[in-house]
């Protein structure tokens, strides 16, 4: 719940957390505090992560309230870290986790999870976001280390030049072993997609790695970047993710999509791979397939 607030002149010099329990009902000084340090208070538009600085008549405050025990610290492995040079670094970003800050935080989010990296390797630069993956959606991510990297690599993305690969579970099975899905994508709610005339062109290679029974894991290649584009694209075929529950997939632990494998070509056009392993529960259900899928003839 978002939680809009304006300043008045019985609140004028208060602190911010003081200012914030007096203003919102429900919200102790403690909880404000919180709020504010995991970045989901904003005045004047500004995100404000001190909880002790003032405030003015007029200011207008913004926060993020979360469920009951929604929050959790980011804490990645060593291994999360798949590649690093000098213009950036690529991350296994877990399930579960936001790419970016949203409106209820900036603490437990890749973004923060990387200008923290950023700060123990003594660079002053943040964290930016010139791409990202669904909140449930695991896999590779690209952070450039410097403004001019971030122009460059926004514009290999833009231009179509970075070359993603998807592994996707999926309930049900292709009469084909290879196809492409042409369908534009348009939004149909609020948080929804769907395959809509008039919408933007949407272009997705896929291939079936292995099927039983009535699963299947898909490798995906998407060729344009529209928003939940796998995710619509196999829900139109009648082939949704399991675990994507927005667009009718089967209920699991998480969604089952995970960017595996970037391709592209650095600025000194040199051939960079970056490739990510599966999270346990995902490995787990691809082991499981695996063994229970026919081999082929000659295989």
């Amino acid at each position: 719940m978002i939680v809009r607030k304006t300043v008045e002149k019985e609140q004028h010099n208060l602190r911010l957390d003081d200012t914030v329990a007096t203003l919102c009902a429900g919200v102790s000084k403690s909880e404000a505090r919180r709020i504010i340090d995991r970045g989901g208070c904003t005045v004047n538009v500004a995100l404000v992560r001190v909880a002790s600085r003032s405030v003015r008549t007029g200011d207008v405050i913004e926060i993020g309230i979360m469920e009951a025990g929604r929050f959790q610290e980011l804490k990645l492995p060593p291994g999360a870290l798949l590649y690093e040079d000098v213009e950036l670094i690529a991350v296994n970003k877990p399930a579960g986790i936001n790419s970016q800050r949203t409106p209820y935080q900036l603490k437990g989010t890749l973004e923060y999870w990387v200008s923290e990296y950023f700060k123990a390797q003594g660079s002053s630069e943040p964290a930016r976001v010139v791409h990202r993956l669904d909140r449930g959606t695991s896999g590779a991510m690209l952070f450039p280390k410097n403004r001019p990297a971030a122009a460059w690599l926004s514009k290999q993305f833009q231009d179509g030049l970075v070359e993603k690969r998807y592994l996707a579970l999926v309930s049900g099975r292709s009469d084909e072993e290879k196809w492409v899905v042409d369908a534009p994508i348009g939004k149909v709610a609020s948080a929804r997609y769907g395959v809509v005339e008039g919408g933007k062109v949407a272009v997705t290679e896929f291939c079936t790695i292995a099927s039983s029974g009535d699963v299947s894991l898909v490798e995906a290649k998407p060729l344009t970047g529209r928003t939940h584009q796998i995710r619509v694209h196999l829900a139109s075929l009648g082939l949704p993710i399991i675990g994507d529950a927005t667009y009718g997939g089967l209920l699991a632990g998480r969604m089952m999509l995970h960017c595996s494998a970037m391709a592209f070509q650095n600025s000194k056009k040199v051939e960079i791979k970056v490739t990510a392993p599966l999270d346990g529960e995902f490995e787990e259900k691809v082991d499981r397939l695996a063994q229970t899928t026919p081999r082929k003839p000659g295989r």
